[in-house]
């Protein structure tokens, strides 16, 4: 794409790219079409002039291609520039979406719009920090969340969001849904639901959950990559709705409660059909049914449940059924995080399983391994698996304090490390050295339907860092941040994630320890004050005397860190010193 871009000066899908024997490119471009028209080559057309002209000019091409190579290779190793030393690129990069925030529908920019939720963590970071008594920030963060909840990229029936909207509303969407795009937005609605308490954030991630575990979940506890937009050869069947289709679900009572809350009509608003939406907030479709909120939800929940049985019985889209380590991480990071949140057992133990498997199928004597399918692990794994794998084990340990996550976590991430980084310039590249057919090691943080590995590296390194006390490995993360400074500089709001792991770093290390005691209720009560409320940069931990003397070694701050008297403490500690103990 880089020599695309370079080439032809925009880049685009399909590309064509065209390269000597040893591999380097000298003639790229996007679509070229069956036939030349308008000036534009066919793409037969096309592959006879390339021929002949490398036929006739071969050293002049060679020359070109290798003068391409270096000016790729100076792109992926920009300049550089004076590290970030305090929360400047956080406060461009707020601004940044500020100007390029929809008020009216939320989100950034104009159609098609893509959720980016790591936008919102940034946003809610940035507001943490500093302060926010008009609660921009906030209001930016709510309401993309409100209008892509709302909106028909969320899947009403059944849970989990769609790809991304084709228009400015959030309304349509295109129908895949993706494994790490549900993640990454369970992040981003459970960080809301920490600063807001927002019911309906939770109803959201239980929602999404509740998919993940019917429709995305291999028997033995892994997660499926994502599911196809079509089904019986049409973009969407499967999830839309006409008047006569709800009235055959339903019944007709039911049928118009549900063509008022999801603004059904015969006209429809996809191609003859109606992709389900709330148009109207919750409370005011109450009100115009002559309904409390309430009682609005409960019959609400009761038509979705019938629908969702409807709907089984359509022919489905088609599931992509590879596990991929990478999203698998993010998914763990995920369901972790939010068990630990909000008490849900079953949430960490999803978490769990998939980590268990990971470990067991995809990782072992010749390292981790990108995918699995049908009992066949594949392919060397990446910088993105090493970095998302490592985030979602680090959260595992967090939400569990259980010794073996850290481990897991710790080996994961030093082996991202030791393959990839580059220990002369900082950052990672995308490919390890001994990767074959390379004529360049390239590096990138752009930050866009998923996190880059550059930026989930160091937001990972620097939470591991933060528990273990190892200031080699806070290095680590701090030069990758260093080493995109230059583009920091130029476009913050491209690197949010990078810019969440700024956030950390620009702080000593702070830690909460729960040392829970022997009475199960007060262990409880004291969990759910641990984790509420929004801290990103605190690593919180509950840990009993067995799980704690296991930490101990590699976490020695733990030491003599005991309940009081039988009774759940709190350790509060910054830089690993720490405040006298209080009861909870």
């Amino acid at each position: 794409m880089a020599a695309v871009q370079r080439i032809s000066g925009q880049g685009g899908w399909p590309m064509s790219v065209f390269l000597t024997p040893d591999l380097k490119p000298f003639y790229a471009g996007t679509y070229y079409p069956p036939e030349s028209r308008y000036g534009r080559p066919g793409f037969p057309d096309l592959l006879r002039r390339i021929a002949s002209f490398y036929g006739e000019r071969r050293e002049e091409i060679e020359a070109q291609a290798d003068q391409l190579v270096e000016m790729i290779a100076e792109t992926s190793d920009p300049a550089a520039a004076a590290p970030p030393s305090d929360r400047a690129p956080l406060a461009a990069a707020a601004a940044e979406l500020a100007r390029g925030f929809d008020p009216t529908w939320g989100g950034f920019g104009r159609a098609p719009k893509f959720p980016r939720p790591m936008t919102l963590m940034l946003l809610l970071r940035e507001r943490l920090a500093n302060g926010d008594p008009g609660d921009a920030k906030l209001g930016m963060v709510e309401t993309t969340l409100e209008m892509m909840w709302r909106g028909g990229m969320y899947d009403h029936v059944g849970g989990g969001f769609a790809r991304y909207s084709v228009d400015d509303e959030w309304l349509v969407p295109h129908f895949e849904k993706m494994l790490y795009d549900n993640a990454l937005l369970a992040l981003a609605y459970l960080e809301a639901w920490q600063v807001t308490g927002r019911e309906d954030w939770r109803r959201v991630l239980r929602e999404t959950f509740d998919w993940v575990a019917r429709e995305m979940t291999h028997a033995e506890g892994a997660f499926f990559s994502a599911l196809d937009a079509d089904s019986e050869g049409e973009e969407g069947k499967f999830y839309v709705w006409t008047p006569a289709e709800l009235t055959a679900a339903l019944g007709e009572d039911d049928a118009a409660f549900a063509a008022a809350v999801f603004d059904v009509t015969e006209a429809g608003n996809f191609e003859g059909s109606n992709v389900l939406a709330l148009r109207r907030d919750l409370a005011d479709s109450a009100a115009a049914l002559g309904l409390d909120r309430d009682a609005l939800e409960t019959r609400l929940a009761a038509v979705r449940e019938r629908l969702l049985a409807a709907r089984e019985a359509r022919p489905r889209p088609l599931l992509d059924d590879k596990v991929l380590t990478s999203w698998n991480g993010l998914m763990i990071a995920a369901l972790a995080r939010a068990g630990a949140a909000m008490g849900e057992d079953a949430w960490l133990e999803r978490a769990r399983r998939a980590a268990d498997f990971v470990g067991r199928e995809l990782r072992g004597a010749e390292g981790l391994r990108r995918r699995w399918r049908d009992g066949e692990a594949a392919l060397s794994a990446t910088l993105e698996d090493h970095a998302f794998l490592g985030w979602g084990l680090v959260e595992l340990f967090e939400a569990t304090g259980e010794a073996r996550w850290l481990e897991a976590a710790d080996e994961v991430l030093r082996e991202g490390v030791a393959r990839f980084e580059d220990a002369e310039r900082g950052g990672f590249f995308m490919s390890p050295a001994d990767a074959p057919h390379l004529v360049v090691r390239m590096k990138d943080a752009y930050d866009g339907a998923t996190p880059s590995g550059n930026s989930a590296m160091a937001f990972a390194l620097v939470r591991l860092a933060d528990a273990l006390g190892d200031e080699d490995l806070r290095a680590v993360a701090r030069r990758a941040v260093d080493a995109f400074a230059p583009e920091l500089a130029r476009h913050p709001g491209a690197y949010p994630l990078l810019l969440c792991a700024l956030d950390q770093l620009l702080e000593p290390p702070a830690q909460t320890l729960l040392a829970l005691g022997e009475d199960a209720a007060a262990n409880e009560s004291a969990r759910r004050e641990l984790r509420a409320g929004f801290d990103p940069r605190t690593l919180r931990l509950a840990l009993d005397g067995g799980a704690r003397s296991a930490l101990e070694p590699r976490m020695p701050w733990l030491a003599g860190k005991t309940a009081l008297d039988g009774r759940p403490g709190l350790w509060v500690c910054r830089d690993f010193r720490c405040e006298a103990p209080r009861p909870l």
